[in-house]
């Protein structure tokens, strides 16, 4: 719900979630699910949000990709950046795309948000599978970023990179962030791994990309990609040893509801932190302009 056009008043959004049910959750009441923030959350505040919902959720990533949308269309305006997120693996299918020719369309395709529509059918069955086992799936988020202009991000502590890999490792269930060759690249030569510079049209361009989009923590006019890794769900139906919140041992086979794979999910969230981290570093690129002009 939006309020206010051009008066200068504040936006309001309101989210109505319709699709909850806290009694699913009581099961949960006295005890810690293994690799979920139940205990740690428990720890720091004395109090935990047990009937799925709190800021340990990925409910709350609704205001990020609603703040993502309104970022991409300023991003869309006035450079014309284009944020291409999409499922790369899923537990052990990897797919293959070329990034090059990658549109929306491809992505949304299908359900799984895989580009590669025959990977993409065999991540749909083995989905299917860990649902009907009571398992779960991780995998990857992959993310190419076209038209960024060349000086975008700070040379120390707000590299853009460094920005990039906070954003997407505050989203629910990020385990690991790669940008460019990451850690590939660790087994390169320098003449192998570097980019090699030539002028095309009168633009600085490099052969090859992988640093990824950016030099010294700033943009540098290619395409920034890089990889976010997603653990498989922590709430699974499988008997898994445990402790109560009273520290005593015990065993849980959650039940209710199970997500076997939260890789499609993740797409428009990895999607939505990437513009917003660009839209604040453009702004910030445009108020430096205007300090030395």
């Amino acid at each position: 719900v939006f309020e206010g056009k051009t008066t200068g008043t504040p936006i309001a959004l309101l989210v109505r979630n319709k699709d909850a049910n806290s009694k699913a959750y009581d099961h949960l009441k006295n005890v810690y699910r293994p690799s979920h923030a139940d205990y740690t959350f428990d720890e720091k505040f004395g109090h935990r949000n047990w009937q799925g919902g709190g800021r340990s959720s990925a409910r709350e990533t609704i205001g990020r990709v609603a703040a993502g949308a309104i970022a991409k269309k300023i991003l869309k305006k006035l450079e014309k950046i284009e944020i291409l997120s999409y499922v790369s693996s899923i537990h052990t299918l990897s797919a293959s795309v070329n990034t090059n020719t990658l549109t929306l369309k491809k992505i949304d395709a299908n359900i799984v948000r895989c580009p590669d529509k025959k990977v993409a059918e065999s991540m749909i069955k083995e989905i299917e599978a860990a649902r009907k086992e009571g398992e779960s799936l991780g995998g990857v988020v992959s993310c190419v970023i076209k038209s960024v202009p060349a000086g975008l991000g700070e040379p120390v502590f707000d590299k853009l990179k460094a920005d990039l890999a906070k954003a997407m490792m505050s989203i629910p269930a990020t385990m690991g962030f790669q940008i460019g060759a990451g850690f590939s690249g660790a087994t390169l030569k320098g003449s192998e791994h570097n980019d090699a510079f030539y002028m095309d049209k009168g633009m600085v361009r490099t052969r090859t990309n992988h640093a990824g989009g950016t030099l010294g923590g700033i943009s540098s006019g290619e395409n920034i990609t890089f990889d976010v890794a997603f653990k498989p769900t922590a709430t699974i139906f499988k008997e898994q040893e445990t402790i109560t919140t009273s520290k005593k041992a015990t065993t849980l086979a959650a039940k209710g509801r199970h997500d076997p794979c939260v890789l499609p999910r993740a797409v428009p969230i990895v999607d939505a932190m990437s513009a917003i981290v660009l839209v604040d570093h453009y702004l910030r690129n445009q108020a430096r302009k205007g300090l030395f002009t």
